[in-house]
């Protein structure tokens, strides 16, 4: 190994340990700050300024999260299949669309919650509600599906259509069939980042879902989810130790979604 190959190898260990140590300090910080405060009282069925309860907040996030993907991941999923298997090669409005959406991945998510204030909350009188933030956040994850699900159907090698069609399947079934399965882990990335940014979604959700801290009757009416909660505790700066708490409750959630997605997606890769 000559002297370059040293230098550049020691960059990337260098590189790893410092993120490594990034990520080991910050969930060092969340647990050693919130898990002293975690008590039964954060978990009652009502909130109220004595108990500060997230469970009303667990509850509309996962209703959230839920819908949101719901939208999502048919629409998302069916237009990446489209651009990658019907629509021809060179074709200018698929390069159009993919343009848009890798635009659309890079806009601020407080611009979401604007528009979903705008459209949802406004024009179509839904108000502040668990719908009108989950079509937001479901249009703020559309982008992000579309182009992680592009990227896995290409990656499937073209052996595997070629081989499907010289069996006799048709191109509807070689899709749902041969691609599809094999693309699922890729698919399934896409999924997994979309429900880490559903869940520590603020800005958007503030201006679509608002700041109830109870659980709706149903989902035309308004609650906060888990990072509005904590950014509320905090703002109100009275329940300061709560609010880390709740942040080793949202940390644990989302590493939690997470093994479930790659589990679920490695199950299904493998059949």
């Amino acid at each position: 190994m000559n002297g370059t190959s040293k230098f550049l190898r020691s960059i990337v260990i260098g590189a790893a340990v410092f993120t490594l140590s990034i990520l080991v300090f910050i969930v060092a910080y969340i647990v050693i700050k919130g898990v002293p405060h975690l008590s039964l009282s954060l978990f009652s069925a009502k909130y109220t300024t004595d108990n500060v309860s997230l469970f009303p907040a667990l509850i509309n996030t996962i209703t959230i999260t839920a819908l949101s993907l719901l939208i999502a991941v048919p629409l998302g999923g069916g237009a990446a299949i489209y651009l990658v298997e019907y629509s021809k090669k060179g074709n200018r409005f698929v390069s159009l669309v993919r343009i848009t959406a890798e635009t659309l991945s890079g806009i601020p998510s407080i611009v979401y919650g604007l528009f979903g204030y705008l459209l949802f909350v406004t024009s179509l009188s839904w108000r502040f509600s668990l719908i009108a933030g989950s079509f937001t956040l479901a249009i703020m994850i559309l982008p992000v599906i579309m182009r992680t699900t592009e990227e896995a159907l290409l990656a499937v090698s073209d052996t595997f259509r070629e081989g499907s069609f010289a069996l006799g399947a048709g191109k509807l079934r070689t899709v749902f069939k041969i691609v599809l399965p094999s693309a699922i882990p890729g698919i399934s990335a896409g999924i997994i980042l979309s429900i880490g940014r559903i869940v520590g979604e603020t800005a958007a959700l503030i201006y679509t879902a608002g700041t109830v801290a109870q659980i709706p009757e149903n989902l035309f009416g308004s609650g906060r989810t888990l990072s509005v909660h904590l950014f509320a505790l905090w703002n109100e700066g009275m329940n300061v130790e709560q609010s880390y708490a709740t942040a080793v409750i949202l940390l644990v959630i989302v590493a939690g979604l997470n093994a479930l997605s790659a589990s679920a997606a490695k199950r299904m890769s493998s059949r």
